[in-house]
């Protein structure tokens, strides 16, 4: 028998068996509003079979399980064959299968793709982030590839199939292939036109061979590259394939993978190019401008995958208080916890609002669309990827205790948070591109002005902060050293305007109040009483208890 010490009660039954993109009111409501009428009920219903199998518990244990057994190197095989190879937990393989059955690496071959990809990205990655990182790169890949009619001819098909095959093969004997990038060096980091590595030509058929290191290349097991080197006429960008037509190995040394503070299911890793033969993409010296579509959309991914992971802590946290007890009654009813609960849902709710704003601007591709996204990704990026880790952090402590322990899946979620904001560019070098963009293109500010504005005479604090960001953007004398001040004034207005437009008026009401009105405090749960939270707590529940 079970002794009466060990009979649980007052703990909240586990987060199982939900819609994971019916629940989430914020992006469902963005994929209504953004996406043509005539592709609503495809998009709802695909969509809708993607939420249920991310809240399923059996996609949730393959999450925990690629995390419990993260990826092992082998760099040779029994008899001292060099192989470069990377195992991974079947979990891994499940995870991926299903991103890639969904279409999250499909975008840009359908109607409205960027919109429905973006939405299907945040509902999958909440099961695990790690295994986003190839689905992101794959997805990226596109736009870098397309610089040359050929290589996209060949390799377009293939990025976008819906069929996972995992293992080293020639691209052209598989269904579907994922894609890896190498940029960074150790000597260089973020400053790529500091890399080292060579390009020599081996004919005239854009054909190299690159020898050099790469700091940082994540999925190593990734069918193809695009890699940075330096070429005779300056920095390039180039496809390295894993394994060549011939079924020969690419040189392609793991030297090893990275121990990394979460992320712990993705094997990111250092690799040695010797004689690695590699195809260009575009033009000589142009390695930058060639790969920087590739880079915009993987910071997209950025903010889409922090949004994720908000939204998932979110509901983590509201769930939990909808259950628990505590002097004297419900958490969600006490009124310090409503309170930080509703300003942990207003983050998250501004982030995937801004998010699928964004996603919605690369559907469109018009000249305006483009314009604006050359400021509103950058400072989307800098922002939502910098206000995650002090969210996930909070969401744990609303489950105290229980929240601090393995089991809860708080703790992945806070190894994980910070990671967004260092890939693909850190705080600092988001800020900068903000800056370079203001300096040199004044179609990208009057774009994102014209966003801002469409909310104005809404809300006065709203117009009040476009006010002074107005003022602050025409004063440029020792811009840098602020840099960081202006861009979280600009996302934060951007948020405020996107609010105003499309959330609940609770919602907007309290955003304003607190981000844009000052009136709020240096930690979540400072917002003024006077607001309606239970409203806005109510929007955030993933299921009714």
């Amino acid at each position: 028998m079970t002794a009466p010490t060990h009979t649980v009660t007052n703990q909240a039954p586990p987060l199982v068996g939900y819609d994971l993109f019916t629940a989430d009111r914020a992006l469902s409501e963005a994929v209504e509003r953004h996406l043509d009428p005539a592709l609503l009920s495809a998009a709802r219903a695909e969509l809708g079979d993607l939420g249920r199998a991310a809240g399923s518990a059996e996609a949730q244990e393959w999450g925990v399980l690629a995390n419990e057994n993260p990826p092992k190197l082998r760099t040779h095989d029994r008899y001292g064959n060099r192989v470069d190879e990377v195992d991974f937990h079947p979990s891994w393989h499940q995870l991926l299968d299903k991103a890639v059955g969904a279409g999250l690496t499909a975008a840009w071959s359908q109607e409205g793709g960027h919109l429905r990809r973006a939405a299907g990205f945040m509902v999958w990655t909440q099961v695990e982030g790690g295994h986003g990182c190839p689905v992101s790169m794959t997805h990226a890949a596109v736009p870098a590839l397309r610089t040359d009619p050929a290589l996209a001819a060949e390799w377009e098909p293939r990025l976008a199939s819906r069929v996972y095959e995992a293992g080293l093969r020639p691209a052209s004997q598989k269904a579907g292939v994922l894609f890896g990038m190498g940029m960074t060096e150790k000597q260089g980091g973020s400053d790529v036109r500091a890399n080292t590595t060579e390009a020599a030509p081996l004919a005239e058929d854009g054909t190299y061979s690159l020898t050099g290191h790469k700091w940082f290349c994540s999925a190593p097991m990734s069918d193809g590259f695009l890699v940075l080197a330096q070429a005779p006429g300056g920095l390039t960008c180039f496809l390295v394939p894993r394994v060549l037509e011939d079924g020969t190995r690419n040189a392609f040394a793991i030297q090893r993978l990275k121990d990394k503070l979460g992320n712990k299911s993705n094997a990111s890793s250092e690799v040695e190019f010797s004689g690695t033969w590699a195809r260009r993409v575009g033009d000589e010296g142009r390695g930058v401008r060639t790969i920087i579509e590739m880079v915009a959309a993987t910071r997209l991914d950025c903010v889409l995958g922090s949004a994720a992971l908000m939204r998932q802590a979110v509901a983590q946290a509201v769930h939990h208080a909808s259950y628990r007890s505590a002097f004297g009654g419900v958490l969600i009813e006490k009124p310090l916890m409503r309170n930080v609960l509703a300003d942990l849902a207003l983050e998250s709710e501004a982030a995937t609002t801004l998010a699928m704003r964004l996603a919605a601007a690369y559907d469109d591709g018009g000249d305006q669309e483009r314009a604006f996204l050359r400021l509103a990704v950058p400072a989307a990026k800098y922002w939502v990827t910098k206000r995650c880790t002090p969210l996930a952090v909070e969401a744990l402590e609303c489950l105290g205790g229980n929240g601090y322990v393995e089991e809860s899946g708080m703790p992945r979620l806070l190894r994980e948070s910070p990671l967004n904001s260092i890939w693909e560019g850190a705080g600092n070098v988001q800020a900068l591109d903000v800056l370079r963009a203001l300096g040199r293109e004044p179609a990208a500010i009057n774009a994102f002005l014209q966003e801002v504005g469409k909310a104005r005479g809404a809300d006065h604090r709203l117009d009040g902060a476009i006010k002074d960001l107005l003022t602050e953007m025409s004063d440029l004398d020792g811009i840098e050293g602020r840099a960081r001040r202006l861009v979280e004034r600009m996302a934060l207005v951007l948020q405020g305007s996107l609010l105003v437009r499309y959330a609940p008026s609770e919602v907007a009401d309290a955003f304003c109040a607190s981000r844009l009105g000052g009136d709020w405090g240096a930690a979540f749960g400072t917002l003024p009483g006077s607001l309606d939270l239970a409203t806005v707590v109510e929007r955030a529940r993933p299921v009714s208890p």
